[in-house]
């Protein structure tokens, strides 16, 4: 679930490595063979009377995290918004390839490896929870409360839950994390790929299948079974839409998605915004551009993860 964020760290500056983009610019690349549903239906996932809305499984809660929002397009769109919850990371990044989906919440190693295969994408903005906070969250490095692990190089030989291979804060940056503590994150530990970021927590926390773990920091935060061993800044996850929507569509999503607080959705009536459960995923939403993601298409190169290529 990616509507979690915190104020981003200058230390971020330090990991932008001055490499050159893993694939070269997102949204460039081309040559899937996967069908274009979008151009079969005037430019959109299923007709012009709907919007397929996308999202990363990351929790047992995202779809009721999301709902407000949804509505709220839906509202500012005339449209109906339809939940589209991909079984895995790689089934969502395959959909918008594909033309699937309308809109989505992505993360920004996900949004990166759809644009490099084919997918045309449009950032919008990213999403933060409190006032005066700009995108970004925390990919946190953690082990069971009574560990006698300390830090991240004693991860080394160790069997470590992932979220999933195209994770930005579940995989990408623990695998950057992990080769700059001198530890291959393909030989030196047994990778676990738990699938969702409460899962890498709760499996880390019980200490049997995975000794130690990697998940976003909303989840972390969630559990007194595990500590943090080390934190991240990561870019924060962008709100999209598909590049080949109706201009008039496409700029109704900039407008109603680009910056807006919770008081504007609150103040269009939608049901459930105006609770405690979707203000603390909830604050406001920054607008964000591809280049932002240009630090992420760096630890693509210095990691070589498999996922950044076309």
């Amino acid at each position: 679930m990616k509507l979690r964020a915190l104020p981003a760290l200058a230390g971020v500056a330090v990991l932008a490595l001055g490499l050159a983009a893993c694939s070269g610019t997102a949204g460039a690349a081309t040559g899937t063979d996967a069908p274009d549903t979008a151009s079969a239906n005037g430019g959109f996932a299923v007709d012009e009377n709907t919007l397929v809305f996308g999202v990363v499984p990351d929790s047992v809660d995202t779809e009721t995290n999301y709902q407000p929002l949804m509505d709220y397009i839906a509202e500012k769109t005339g449209k109906t918004v339809e939940y589209h919850e991909s079984t895995d990371y790689a089934a969502l990044i395959e959909a918008a390839v594909a033309g699937k989906v309308d809109v989505a919440s992505f993360s920004g190693f996900t949004y990166v490896t759809a644009t490099n295969n084919g997918a045309k994408l449009t950032p919008i903005s990213s999403i933060v929870t409190k006032e005066g906070q700009e995108p970004g969250y925390y990919s946190q490095a953690i082990a069971p409360k009574d560990s006698a692990v300390t830090k991240i190089e004693d991860f080394k030989g160790k069997k470590v839950c992932f979220v999933d291979p195209s994770s930005t804060s579940g995989y990408l940056f623990p695998s950057y994390n992990l080769l700059e503590a001198g530890i291959d994150p393909k030989s030196d530990i047994t990778p676990v790929f738990a699938g969702k970021h409460d899962v890498s927590v709760q499996k880390t926390g019980e200490g049997a299948e995975c000794e130690v773990g990697f998940a976003e920091d909303s989840e972390v935060a969630k559990s007194d079974k595990v500590k943090v061993i080390a934190e991240t800044m990561v870019p924060g996850a962008p709100l999209v839409y598909s590049s080949a929507l109706p201009t008039e569509v496409s700029d109704q999503l900039v407008d109603a998605l680009g910056e807006i607080t919770i008081d504007d959705i609150i103040a269009a009536g939608i049901k459930g915004a105006d609770t405690d459960a979707f203000r603390s995923v909830f604050y406001a939403t920054k607008p964000v551009d591809d280049a932002y993601y240009d630090l992420i298409r760096d630890i693509c190169k210095k990691t070589e993860a498999e996922q950044c290529k076309a």
